[in-house]
């Protein structure tokens, strides 16, 4: 088997923010009185050329800014990185560019500039529309600055947005979530983003845990979220993705499909499939604090590139493809690892045996409901033996 060069995405870390949340395990920093923007798109488009050469003549298929909160950085600047990225790689003309932002940090006329900037997707960390909740999690904004950012996309014309919410909060019940959904959904976003919070090492809820509901009601928050939203429209795609027709995440597909992606960034990650010299898939890895990241030249931006060893290979693919609700063909495992489809022959037959996992159509395989409820021991499966 061969590799295929699969599509290309750039992922670009912007890590500060206003406050650091006691849930969140990302790089995201405290923001400085100022935020030095200038000097990190600088870095930004110089950390990029340590992976130009890995392109291969690729157009990227889409961009995305995450954090820490994108929506600290002005629409001017986002608009200068945009425009030094298009230089050295040329853009999909249907290419989708998304900015994370918090509804706390956005400013009357900010989206129309990020839009002008050529952004044309934006996802809002709105996560719960309960004041008391949103006070627990450590956000810094109110259920009406969520309303009031829509309000802002839909006046800059940026109907394409994603709500982040979450499920599973402390001494949250079931009726509470569905509450919070409906709430989301009023907004009318063209795509959803559902997850369970989780206690993450190294977290200040990791080691303060607060009482966190049962782990059935959770599971019913989980069932009862799906039934509502597949009756509003929206459809299922990933385990905790949801979207309008036409509205699914290009960015999000690419990781979950086994693309490439560039990662540029403080702590940012990528992925590479390199048909040059020799046949390999490389992880990339930048300098994780933001200092240490301005400080260095643009070569010594990169802290690790490894190449994936063969036999991890099938456990990285299927802890992407096995999250996707329509799963994953055979042919897409061989072009996107470049190995038979046959090295999984025993963990596929394991899988089934336990009722995880089912063959949907010619070549066509996928977490049944019990797989998707038990995700992390159907992954497992996949581990190097």
């Amino acid at each position: 088997m061969s590799l295929a060069l699969p599509p290309l995405s750039l992922y670009v870390h912007m890590p500060w923010c206003v406050r650091k949340c006691p849930y969140c395990d990302f790089n995201s920093h405290a923001a400085p009185e100022l935020v030095p923007q200038a000097q990190y798109i600088d870095a930004l488009l110089d950390d990029l050329q340590n992976d130009v050469a890995a392109v291969q003549g690729r157009a990227l298929t889409s961009i995305f800014f995450g954090g820490g909160t994108p929506s600290l950085f002005a629409p001017d600047q986002v608009g200068r990185l945009l425009e030094g990225v298009r230089r050295h790689i040329p853009f999909d003309p249907a290419i989708e560019i998304t900015l994370e932002a918090n509804p706390g940090t956005i400013e009357h006329g900010r989206f129309s500039g990020y839009r002008d900037a050529g952004v044309n997707r934006v996802s809002l960390g709105a996560q719960t529309f309960n004041e008391e909740q949103l006070k627990l999690l450590g956000r810094i904004h109110g259920a009406g600055d969520i309303a009031r950012a829509v309000e802002e996309l839909r006046q800059a014309g940026l109907d394409n947005f994603n709500l982040d919410l979450m499920y599973g909060l402390p001494a949250q019940n079931v009726a509470q979530a569905l509450q919070d959904l409906e709430s989301a959904l009023a907004l009318q976003p063209a795509h959803l983003s559902q997850y369970q919070l989780t206690l993450e090492p190294g977290t200040v809820f990791y080691h303060r845990p607060p009482p966190l509901p049962d782990p059935d009601d959770c599971w019913q928050m989980q069932i009862d979220s799906q039934e509502l939203l597949a009756a509003r429209g929206y459809e299922q795609y990933e385990v905790s993705a949801y979207a309008r027709t036409g509205r699914r995440s290009r960015h999000n597909l690419n990781y979950w499909e086994f693309g490439d992606y560039i990662g540029i960034g403080a702590g940012a990650h990528g992925k590479l499939t390199r048909l040059d010299a020799r046949e390999v898939i490389e992880r990339t890895t930048r300098v994780k604090q933001p200092r240490e990241y301005l400080s260095r030249s643009a070569d010594s931006r990169l802290s690790e590139r490894r190449v994936v060893p063969g036999e991890d290979l099938p456990f990285e693919f299927m802890l992407n493809g096995l999250r996707l609700i329509e799963g994953f063909n055979e042919q897409a495992f061989e072009a996107r690892t470049g190995l038979s489809f046959e090295v999984l022959g025993g963990k596929i037959a394991a899988a089934e045996r336990k009722g995880l996992l089912e063959q949907e159509g010619h070549r066509q395989w996928r977490a049944t409901g019990d797989g998707q409820r038990f995700l992390n021991d159907l992954q497992e499966l996949f581990l190097p033996s």
